[in-house]
């Protein structure tokens, strides 16, 4: 567990994040981090981020899959 201390910056508080942290969770400037207080403690969260069209053609391996999908028994007009 690292310590870290908290400073003025400007009229709020703030900490600074070791790298170590910083290059394990890939989190870079600018990106957006949720804050919320569990059990006495201040959480900070990565948030989701939509990969781009590249990173996903990227990672894409040729593969098509196809699965059924249960939707229940019909209920109401659509059995027009």
């Amino acid at each position: 567990m690292k310590e870290v201390a908290i400073r003025s910056w400007g009229n709020s508080l703030g900490i600074r994040i070791p790298k170590e942290i910083l290059d394990t969770l890939q989190l870079k400037m600018s990106d957006m981090l949720s804050i919320s207080v569990e059990n006495d403690a201040i959480v900070l969260r990565k948030q989701f981020t939509h990969k781009t069209f590249e990173e996903r053609l990227a990672e894409y391996n040729g593969e098509i899959s196809f699965c059924e999908f249960d939707w229940g028994e019909p209920k109401g007009r659509e059995m027009l």
